[in-house]
């Protein structure tokens, strides 16, 4: 019960807070480069120290022509080509003119790219190389130029290809001569994060690994995978993979897909994680020695490590059946690995692919481009062409690495996009510009380092005394704040019990705050949506309050003839309104969640309790049995427990919609229990008849509107409801008020002005809020100049018509008539609060939409309290209790999941508890997208999948595409499961209600605490509508908006697909998502539908 105290007094003090002038708070937002950080020369000239800070620096793309060499002249096994269609058509949209020289596409009868498709996307073709030279202002080409292309170069030139200088030393004096600007595409600094988007050493390479074991399987005699047959057994093959770099590790994960046994062994043990967690066995050798060297390769090892090595490797090489060779030392002759002593140990029959063939080999007998077997029979591979036997794949890799490094020299540090500009102060280009202006750059380069560790801060260690000193300090201020909040509740509960018999009421709504604040804990996340419609069904007892209005009326027509009889009919209408459509909406979204095999349900067997309960009702005011004040009594009482009862069954799916059906009965229960009290009051049939027809008319709207309402229609029809709830509560406590006027006592006073400023706030807030959420206005809060004393002066306002509407004498002045006071003093009240809720919810965002409709969730409940003590209606105080309380608890809950201070929220100050301070971090790299064949295929590979859904999936409408999806992996034999954020979607549970609609089985949908620490181990996540809650900067961002609120880690596993519509689309807070930057993270571009719809027929 403090607890509930404590959330009650929370949501009190905000409001209470809302009319004090608010901390200045400093907002700032995640700003982020939406491709690679460009890259600028550095100035030489004058005209450049006064260039205007309006013109950017360097040249538009425009003026720029990127022209592709053909690659065939280099080798005759040579089938790449070093810019493909697909970037060049990205290029030209960029505004890059592209030129390409004839069969550069169809190399060695490779015609994957013919020149008909560079032409379909804009590109020239030309014939010659010397044409295509001068034509270019940039040149791609995969391998070095010969001599007579180097002869057509000029200064105006820049030329990106693979030279590798320490191999190719002899072209370097007639490069340097040429003037020309080169570019080494081998020399991209590997420890700089976001130059992986440019390495084409390491894209090739893992292409490389792979075909190295599809080229060993062509000729190894037997099966990869074992084998038991009739006819015999056949043993696995064992794999041996020296080097575990990116072609080491493609290498291990093929043969590892293809059923063999894979060995692995590498110089550097920070490898053997890796190798490990492929499911392969990583070989140590008898010696300490760490391999690791400069830039992620290995260095060369001691005579004493290569002697303990050549050991191990002896005894392997007599054991295993096929020995892929990966080892390279930049600018250096490859390592030998696998010596002639080595190869006379082996099998008849094994194999070796020697992948460093080109740069001297592994293995002592490899020749480079042949297939030689010994004369002990084993066969080694020697081609240095292995990513030309996949000439489409690799072309399309380096072909992204050239178009990623291309994009980014000029906007990485002007932040210009759309100007091309060489900056040394950009490390990429520093390291990989070899020559500029007739200058071998290779001697002042500055080798890239990444940055030094953050100090780690010394963390002072405690002795015992302290601890316990500190834990005793903190207990003691625990028991001080439970004090505080005793002694408000001891002083009203004193205020309250002064005034006899309230204290029968006040009983009541503490024990219906006790248990429902109990029951609502206990509801699964899955279920708060379900649970707010069921609890804002029920505030819909408003009707109460319009019944007892039509009772007292005595109209003598079916027509009300009176203020305070208008006033409950319309209360009364909306109320039904209220009932039926939330009930129904419940009864739908719960239904999703029901499965074929569950059991069938005999909800209308509900009737007969019921039915017993109200004919014993209808028998007493007949007067045929019992007496009907204690009947009504009773009845009103089982109203609330059944609405008690319905929230505990909200606890879990397999009750939930048993839940439903016990809170109609309550309703029902409290209603017919009302109509107890009119007859007990006295009530002519004008009134009964009243009832029944604003009654009908409000529950034929309200089935009528929620007919068309779905899961993504949810937030919005809710915050919809509660508008109803505040506008029947302020009409029946100005209806109580104007139908008892001169007779109600102080503390009645007091409830029907807190029911009138409580519905106020509540009426035109939850207006606000459906207008945010169906999107009719913008999400940004709006901050109103003077804001702050506005509220002041409300606050002054509020409490001055209190005072006068309780004691008129105190505005004398003004009028002396006590009514003509009170009167103004309602009507004062119900304009201020009505604009204090315009205010409130106005100036809030539209991240903490789903907070704000949770609070005016628990405002219509604290209304119905109100409205309880002023009908002195035990009925609505127990009732309201549980709505206030139920709506405080969630608040409380997204709160804690959104990082927010419940007052700020309220108040629409810092979205965060603690402010940002400083500058938002700069996230640098490109966003990089992929296509659907990549995300077929790396779902198809996948053993587990997580899947990421946010709001965007209900706005497209995609879940039930997903669905089918998701039901052919699971047939598939994959791990499919979803992670669902407390605040995904527009209220809580939005995104469970949403897959249930779809049939996804709730048992595979977890929440943020039960799934998050399982990213690192899954092969693919998949994030479809998700921003806000796959944010990064909330972990990372000391300074981002949203630091601190917990979000689901997709960027951890180890392949990540993002959907978007376009990708400078941002989240409901309106941040960037750095996520998106992440190395191992792709967007896919397109509608979530449509993608979903793709993925589907791939599948």
């Amino acid at each position: 019960m403090v607890r509930s105290i404590a959330l009650l007094l929370l949501i009190t003090a905000a409001s209470v807070r809302a009319f004090l002038p608010s901390l200045p708070v400093l907002k700032s937002s995640l700003r982020h480069s939406s491709s690679l950080r460009v890259l600028a020369p550095e100035p030489t000239s004058a005209a450049n120290d006064e260039a205007t800070p309006t013109t950017p620096l360097g040249l538009p793309y425009t003026s720029l022509t990127i022209g592709v060499l053909s690659d065939s002249d280099y080798s005759p096994f040579e089938s790449r080509v070093a810019l493909t269609p697909e970037t060049m058509a990205v290029l030209v949209e960029k505004g890059f003119k592209c030129v390409v020289q004839s069969g550069a596409g169809i190399s060695n009868d490779n015609i994957a790219f013919p020149d008909e498709s560079y032409e379909r996307v804009g590109c020239s073709i030309v014939k010659t190389d010397s044409e295509l030279i001068s034509a270019s202002s940039v040149i791609a080409k995969i391998r070095p130029p010969t001599a007579s292309q180097i002869s057509e170069l000029s200064s105006d030139k820049i030329l990106l290809s693979q030279i590798s200088p320490s191999l190719n030393p002899e072209i370097m004096e007639p490069l340097t001569k040429s003037g020309a600007t080169v570019f080494d595409l081998t020399s991209v600094p590997r420890m700089l994060s976001r130059a992986q988007a440019f390495d084409t050493l390491s894209s090739q390479a893992n292409i490389a690994g792979y075909r190295s074991v599809v080229e060993a399987s062509t000729v190894f005699g037997r099966f990869f995978s074992g084998q038991m047959t009739a006819a015999g057994k056949v043993p696995p093959a064992k794999v041996l993979v020296l080097g575990v770099g990116v072609a080491g590790l493609a290498a291990i994960q093929t043969a590892r897909n293809m059923g063999s046994i894979v060995r692995a062994f590498d110089v550097r043990p920070v490898t053997k994680e890796q190798v490990e967690s492929m499911g392969a066995e990583f070989l140590t050798v008898d010696y300490v020695e760490d391999g690791s060297g400069d830039g992620g390769y290995a260095k060369e090892m001691s005579d004493g490590f290569k002697a303990a090595q050549a050991a191990m490797m002896l005894e392997q090489a007599g054991d295993v059946d096929i020995i892929i060779t990966t080892a390279l030392i930049p600018g250096r002759k490859a390592p030998i690995l696998v010596t002639e002593e080595m190869l006379n140990a082996m099998k008849t029959g094994s194999v070796i692919v020697d992948l460093a063939a080109a740069n001297g080999g592994n293995v002592e007998a490899s020749v480079p481009d042949s297939v030689i077997t010994t004369s002990k029979g084993v066969t080694i591979v020697g081609f240095t062409d292995l990513p030309s036997r996949l000439p489409a794949t690799s072309s399309n890799l380096f072909s992204n690495n050239i178009k990623n490094f291309l994009l980014s020299i000029g906007p990485q540090t002007t932040k210009n996009k759309g100007y091309f500009h060489i900056d040394t102060s950009d490390e990429a280009v520093d390291n990989m510009m070899i020559i500029k202006d007739g200058k071998d750059r290779r001697d002042d380069m500055t080798p890239y380092s990444p940055p030094a560790p953050k100090a780690v801060t010394e963390v002072s260690t405690l002795t015992p005394e302290e601890i316990q000193a500190e834990e005793a300090a903190r207990h003691k201020d625990e028991f001080v704040q439970t004090i505080v909040y005793g002694s408000v509740a001891a002083l009203a509960l004193t205020l309250v019990g002064a005034k006899g018999g309230a204290s029968t009421l006040l009983g009541s709504f503490a024990l219906a705050g006790l248990a429902g604040q109990q029951v609502v804990w206990g509801v699964a996340p899955a279920l708060h949506s379900p649970l707010m419609a069921v609890t804002n069904a029920i505030s819909g007892l408003t009707a109460v309050g319009g019944m007892s209005l039509l009772a007292h009326s005595q109209a003598d027509s079916i027509i009300p003839n009176s203020g305070a009889g208008w006033a409950g009919a319309v209360a009364l209408t909306l109320s039904c309104v209220n009932i039926v459509g939330g009930f129904t909406v419940s009864g739908k979204m719960l239904d999703l969640f029901r499965r074929p095999e569950d059991p069938e349900e005999f909800f209308e067997l509900y009737l007969v309790p019921f039915g017993v309960m109200v004919s014993g009702l209808a028998l007493s005011a007949a007067g045929v049995f019992g007496d009907l004040e204690g009947t009504t009594s009773v009845t009103g009482i089982a109203g609330a427990i059944c609405c008690i009862s319905a929230i505990a069954a909200l606890a879990k799916q397999e009750t939930a919609r048993a839940g439903n059906a016990i809170g109609i009965a309550g309703v029902g229960l409290g209603v017919a229990s009302t109509v107890g009290d009119m007859t007990l009051a006295g009530a002519n049939l004008a009134a009964f008849e009243q009832t029944a027809l604003f009654a009908a008319g409000g529950a034929t709207i309200g089935g009528t509107l929620a007919k068309g309402v779905g899961p993504s229609q949810l937030p919005e029809t809710v915050a919809g409801f509660h508008s109803l709830v505040g506008l029947a509560a302020m009409l029946g406590a100005i209806g109580e008020y104007l139908s008892n006027s001169g007779s109600l006592d102080t503390g009645i006073l007091a409830c029907v002005y807190a029911a009138t400023w409580v519905g106020g706030i509540t009426f035109t807030g939850s207006i606000i809020a459906y207008l945010k959420l169906a999107q009719v206005l913008g999400s940004a809060p709006l901050i109103l100049p003077g804001k702050d004393a506005i509220n002041l002066s409300a606050l002054a306002v509020s409490a001055a018509g209190l005072a006068a509407f309780l004691d008129p004498t105190l505005a004398a002045s003004v009028s002396s008539d006590p009514e003509t006071v009170r009167l103004a003093a309602l009507a004062m009240v119900s304009l201020v609060s009505s604009g204090l809720g315009l205010s409130l919810v106005s100036s809030i965002g539209g991240a903490d939409m789903p907070v704000v409709i949770t609070v005016l969730n628990s405002y219509s409940g604290w209304a119905l309290v109100a409205e309880g003590f002023m009908l002195q209606q035990p009925l609505l105080s127990e009732v309201g209790a549980l709505i206030g309380f139920s709506g405080a608890i969630l608040t409380w809950i997204m709160c804690q999941a959104m990082n927010r201070s419940v007052i700020n929220v309220i108040l629409g100050g810092a979205p965060a508890s603690s402010a940002p301070e400083g500058e938002a971090k700069v996230y640098d790299g490109e966003v990089t997208t992929a296509n659907l064949d990549a995300l077929v295929e790396s779902v198809k590979e996948a053993e587990s999948i997580i899947i990421v859904p946010g709001y965007g999936l209900a706005v497209a409408q995609a879940q039930f595409t997903l669905a089918s999806v998701v039901a052919k992996l699971v047939k598939m034999k994959k791990r499919v499961r979803f992670a669902i954020h407390p605040v995904a979607g527009r209220m809580p549970g939005q995104l469970n209600v949403l897959l249930a609609e779809a049939g996804v089985p709730y048992d595979i949908v977890e929440e943020l605490e039960e799934i998050n620490d399982d990213f690192e181990s899954t092969d693919v996540a998949l994030v479809i509508g998700a921003s806000d809650t796959v944010n990064k900067g909330a972990e990372e961002d000391e300074n981002c908006s949203i630091y601190g609120m917990p979000v689901l880690g997709v960027w951890k596993a180890k392949k990540t697909f993002v959907i978007k519509r376009k990708l400078d689309s941002v989240g409901y807070a309106g941040l960037v998502n750095p996520t998106l930057y992440d190395e191992g993270v792709d967007v896919v571009l397109g509608d979530a539908k449509d993608v979903c719809e793709a993925v589907n027929a791939a599948l």
